[in-house]
């Protein structure tokens, strides 16, 4: 929702400051630019990634448009979650838990974190890691290192997405200056059709400038901010489901897991010692 809402403001303000400076809208319409900075910047796009690459590019922007965000609701339900799944470990054994594992979409415990359910990263992280422990032949110091290899492997494998597109806004200025390079080529060749004609032309080149640059920095730019905080967020929750299963198959007991788990939340989201205790009694208030 914020991701356009911002376009529609930075459009908005770029076209209301242009007018109200008495500016001519027709004269932005400059489809050769468009043409000119949009295609170079998808051909050196094509000719620094590879397709497996290019495919996860594409992939990602349609989350530029779903929120990573998870609020303190988000996190209260999945430490409940898990602290109710290991009180019946505790009481009955692992393999009492088995079901839920296998099948998270149709466990009454592990159903009731929604966010937790629609994540299908998180669910299947969760999942093939209590698989390991489950098993019984790997000790936490080592299924901690497991766990780590695998966030470590999310992360490596999602900031190529990032900085390539992080690199192609920083391309559009630059990309903007040729366009305009051409223009006052093109400009250049007729400047003996009067001094009207040849201004037109100069501000067409110049509208290749301004693209560039509003490409880069209103854009492009933000989009691949937007991604970078998205995964530091994903990261964030795999983290916290990271240490609430190594602090159990530790030893220590689930609401200590699970305290455990609410430190590596970060401050806005996490929800107080307090806040925690009170929702896992059932009380919301």
């Amino acid at each position: 929702m914020f991701v356009i809402i911002g376009i529609v403001v930075v459009i908005a303000a770029v076209i209301g400051g242009f007018t109200m400076a008495h500016g001519n809208l027709v004269l932005l319409i400059q489809p050769s630019e468009f043409v000119t900075i949009i295609g170079a910047a998808l051909g050196s796009l094509l000719i620094s990634s590879p397709l497996s690459l290019l495919k996860k590019i594409f992939k990602s922007i349609p989350q530029l448009f779903k929120s990573e965000h998870y609020s303190k609701q988000d996190y209260l339900e999945l430490l409940k979650a898990f602290n109710d799944l290991f009180l019946v470990a505790q009481r009955d054994g692992l393999l009492a838990i088995e079901k839920h594992i296998e099948n998270p979409q149709e466990s009454d415990i592990l159903s009731k974190s929604k966010k937790f359910l629609g994540n299908d990263l998180a669910k299947t992280f969760f999942s093939d890691t209590m698989k390991v422990m489950l098993s019984g032949g790997v000790p936490p110091h080592e299924l901690e290192g497991l766990i780590d290899t695998e966030i470590e492997t999310v992360e490596v494998e999602s900031k190529p997405v990032i900085n390539a597109i992080s690199k192609v806004g920083d391309s559009f200025p630059g990309l903007g200056i040729v366009a305009a390079v051409l223009g006052i080529i093109v400009t250049m060749s007729s400047i003996d059709k009067g001094a009207a004609y040849v201004g037109m032309h100069v501000a067409a080149a110049l509208v290749g400038t301004f693209l560039g640059v509003l490409i880069a920095y209103g854009f492009v730019g933000p989009m691949s901010t937007n991604l970078e905080v998205g995964l530091e967020h994903k990261i964030r929750y795999l983290l916290t489901i990271k240490t609430c299963i190594v602090a159990y198959a530790k030893g220590n007991p689930p609401i200590i897991a699970v305290e455990m788990a609410r430190r590596t939340i970060f401050s806005d989201e996490r929800p107080t010692f307090s806040e925690l205790e009170n929702y896992m009694r059932g009380k919301t208030e």
